[in-house]
C-alpha cells in the first residue's frame, strides 16, 4: 500500500565536484555527468526513489545549472515538483531548510545528495522501510554505510543500542578521524561511515533547526516569504539567504538533536569523490584497466589504469598505476592513489589565472 503522506525525495545538487576535473567543471559539475551508467549522477538519484511510496522530487541546485535539471529529469521522467534555486552555496543544513519549508507539514523527506553510487537500491529501499516508524514518531535518521576501509576523508557514526528492527540510536558522530583512529573504528566493528543521506519529516527537521540554529531557520523562512515563483522554480531572496549561517546538517542539528538514530546498510555506496574511486567502482579488464567516454583509447603492456576520454585518442605503452583523463584541450595524469591532489591543481590553475 501507498504511504500516506508520500516520502518527498530532496535532491541536493549544489555541489562543484572538483576533484573530478576536467570533466567535471562549475558549468557541468560531476552530478550532470554520466560517469558510472549511460544516465547521469543525477538522473540515477532521482530514479531510486520513485515508485508509488515517493512524491516527485524536490530538488535543491545552482540557479545557473537550472535548465540542465530539469532536462536531465525530464528524460528519466523524474521532473521535479520543486527546484529551489540557490542565490549561493550555503551548505547543506540551510538548502534542507528551504526544501523542508517548500514541503511544508509533516512529509518526510528523503535527504540524498546528487553524486552518490548506490549500488544495490534494494538494500537502500529496506533500510528507509525500517526508519519509516521511528520517522513519523518524529525522530531524525540517517543511514551508516558499512565501513569497508579505515577511511578518513569520512565522517563516522559510532552506532548505539537497536531501537526497533535495524534502526540504532546514535551514539556519537565523529569528525574525519586520523589513520590510527579509523583503523580503531573499523576493528571495533560497532561504527559506520557517515554517507550523507538522511530521512525525517519535515516539520521535525524545521522543529530542531529552531532549537539549534535559530537564525538559520530565520534566515531561511525569510529567504523564501520573499521567494520568486516561477512554474516550479523557485528563487530563494539572494539578501536573506545570505545571511544564513554556513553550516553542514550535521553540525548545525544532527550532532546537537536528541532523538537522531541510525540505520546501518551495506548497498554499494560511494561518493564518488575522486578518479581513484570511479576506478575502484568500474568495470575493468584482464590487466585492471578501467577504460570510459566517447574516444578511442589504445594501451600496450598496460596495467591498473583509468583512461577517460570524451574526444581525443589516447594511447598508453608500458605504464601502469595510472589515471589520465581527456575533456576538450585539458589533460589530466597522475598515480593512482593522488587523485585528491586534483583540489591543488584547481587552486594553483585559479592563481595563475589574469586578475580582471
Amino acid at each position: 500500500m501507498p504511504l500516506s503522506p508520500p516520502i518527498v525525495p530532496v535532491i541536493l545538487s549544489g555541489g562543484s565536484g572538483t576533484r573530478l576535473w576536467p570533466m567535471s567543471r562549475p558549468e557541468r559539475p560531476k552530478q550532470m555527468l554520466a560517469l558510472t551508467a549511460e544516465e547521469t549522477m543525477l538522473q540515477l538519484t532521482a530514479k531510486r526513489a520513485t515508485g508509488e511510496r515517493f512524491a516527485s522530487p524536490i530538488v535543491v541546485a545552482n540557479a545557473r545549472h537550472a535548465d540542465m535539471v530539469d532536462a536531465q529529469l525530464g528524460h528519466v521522467e523524474a521532473a521535479a515538483q520543486a527546484l529551489i534555486l540557490e542565490p549561493m552555496g550555503r551548505n547543506t543544513a540551510p538548502a534542507i531548510a528551504l526544501a523542508a519549508i517548500a514541503a511544508g507539514d509533516k512529509s518526510p523527506l528523503l535527504v540524498m545528495p546528487s553524486d552518490h553510487v548506490i549500488a544495490d537500491v534494494d538494500a537502500f529501499h529496506a533500510a528507509i522501510h525500517a526508519a519509516l516508524p521511528l520517522v513519523e514518531d518524529g525522530w531524525l535518521v540517517t543511514f551508516g554505510i558499512d565501513p569497508l576501509a579505515p577511511e578518513t576523508g569520512y565522517g563516522w557514526i559510532h552506532v548505539g543500542e537497536e531501537i526497533s528492527g535495524g534502526v540504532h540510536r546514535v551514539a556519537k558522530f565523529v569528525e574525519k578521524p586520523p589513520r590510527d583512529k579509523a583503523e580503531a573504528m573499523l576493528a571495533a566493528g560497532d561504527h559506520a561511515w557517515n554517507g550523507g543521506i538522511f530521512l525525517f519529516r519535515a516539520d521535525i527537521y524545521l522543529g530542531a533547526l529552531s532549537v539549534h540554529a535559530p537564525d538559520m531557520l530565520a534566515a531561511c523562512q525569510q529567504a523564501m516569504d520573499k521567494a520568486v515563483r516561477d512554474g516550479t522554480r523557485i528563487y530563494p531572496d539572494k539578501d536573506a539567504f545570505a545571511a544564513s549561517p554556513d553550516d553542514s546538517i550535521d553540525y548545525a542539528v544532527m550532532e546537537k538533536a536528541e532523538r537522531v538514530a541510525v540505520v546501518p546498510v551495506s548497498m554499494g555506496w560511494s561518493d564518488l569523490g575522486s578518479w581513484d574511486a570511479l576506478h575502484e567502482i568500474s568495470d575493468r579488464d584482464d590487466a585492471g584497466n578501467a577504460h570510459a567516454g566517447p574516444g578511442e583509447v589504445i594501451a600496450i603492456d598496460t596495467a591498473n589504469c583509468l583512461v577517460r576520454t570524451d574526444g581525443a585518442r589516447v594511447a598508453l605503452v608500458g605504464v601502469e598505476d595510472l589515471i589520465v583523463v581527456a575533456s576538450g584541450n585539458d589533460i589530466l595524469i597522475l598515480p593512482r592513489g593522488r587523485s585528491q591532489e586534483v583540489k591543488k591543481l584547481i587552486e594553483k590553475m585559479k592563481a595563475s589565472e589574469p586578475k580582471a
